[in-house]
């Protein structure tokens, strides 16, 4: 059995948009099989439509241990040097390069700290 989560997954659609098509809360791979196989009108659609621009899922991953998981990416994230656990250190991650300052963005994921390594200058044009 998997999670309806899982399936948004695999099926490359948002998790709101598979509870507001009923599905259901867990299925069978054979059950998924058939959506992928002969997919709702719905869904037809709903990937006719996409341009490809912002991906629907990516998967985060620390650079410290390589927890990964899936997260719907949000429009202000920016571009993340690495990523790391909130339990991690600070000096558990590389230096920044000389010229870049380093920031942190909280809130990324279930337990993700962003960090983003940007020139002295860019942060002044911002």
């Amino acid at each position: 059995m998997i999670t309806r989560r899982e399936a948004a997954l695999r099926l490359d659609i948002p998790l709101e948009m598979a509870q507001r098509h009923d599905l259901p809360s867990r299925m069978t791979e054979a059950q998924l099989a058939e959506i992928e196989k002969n997919p709702p009108a719905w869904l037809v659609q709903s990937r006719a439509n996409r341009t490809g621009k912002k991906p629907v899922w990516i998967e985060l991953t620390c650079s410290v241990c390589g927890f990964t998981e899936a997260a719907r990416p949000k429009k202000w994230w920016p571009t993340f040097t690495y990523l790391s656990c909130d339990h991690h250190g600070y000096d558990e991650l590389p230096a920044a390069a000389a010229g870049l300052s380093r920031r942190e963005v909280d809130g990324i994921g279930s337990r993700f700290i962003g960090i983003v390594d940007a020139s002295e200058q860019g942060e002044q044009d911002s």
